[in-house]
């Protein structure tokens, strides 16, 4: 498996996920990264399956269109989605590119229509969700504590400690992380309430 983190401006993480054998690709949140993602995808002779955005922040999606004009895919995005997509996932959905399974978690709370995606089971893309050594904020349009308590605490800390963790910025003190290490050391994922996590993501 071919997978490449890619920030090339600002904070913004986008991801580049392909099946070697197959040359098939996904991108995940475009960001303002489209250059660099182009640049990369044509110089490994890839076929740009999916745009996935893990929710509909112009921040993620910048770069959507910009790489579906060039080099084709489909755009997707959880059903609540706003933005313009041509294939809407659900929870539980699977998406295949080549040999390569990448299951759809719905993890609502830092916007309604957010996703965290399984990469073959090793690599989780966070999007906005879990950062390293910190969560998504839910202060603005969209966003719930208490959803996000259910994506944080009953499914995302469900998985196995080993899985790695890509977040959609960068944020923390290093560029990605694993289910343990965050369960560990994430001031955000200690054993709390709902209603003592929804009082936490509200103190100033």
């Amino acid at each position: 498996m071919f997978f490449r983190q890619v920030k090339h401006h600002g904070d913004n993480f986008s991801y580049i996920i392909a099946d070697q054998a197959t040359r098939e690709a996904v991108v995940v949140d475009s960001s303002f990264n489209a250059d660099e993602i182009l640049r990369v995808l044509k110089a490994e002779g890839f076929t740009l399956k999916y745009i996935i955005s893990t929710h509909g922040h112009s921040d993620h999606t910048a770069g959507n269109f910009e790489l579906k004009a060039a080099l084709g895919g489909q755009i997707v995005a959880h059903g609540l989605s706003r933005i313009r997509v041509d294939l809407k996932v659900e929870d539980g959905d699977i998406l295949k590119v080549g040999g390569i399974q990448i299951p759809v978690i719905y993890t609502p709370g830092h916007t309604a229509d957010g996703i965290c995606l399984l990469v073959d089971g090793e690599k989780l893309l966070t999007g906005d969700t879990l950062f390293v050594g910190e969560c998504g904020r839910t202060d603005l349009p969209g966003g719930n504590p208490r959803s996000l308590y259910d994506s944080l605490f009953n499914k995302l800390l469900r998985l196995n400690d080993a899985v790695e963790v890509y977040p959609g910025h960068d944020y923390g003190s290093k560029l990605h992380s694993t289910v343990g290490e965050e369960r560990r050391t994430n001031y955000v994922l200690q054993p709390r309430s709902v209603d003592e996590f929804v009082a936490f993501m509200q103190e100033p």
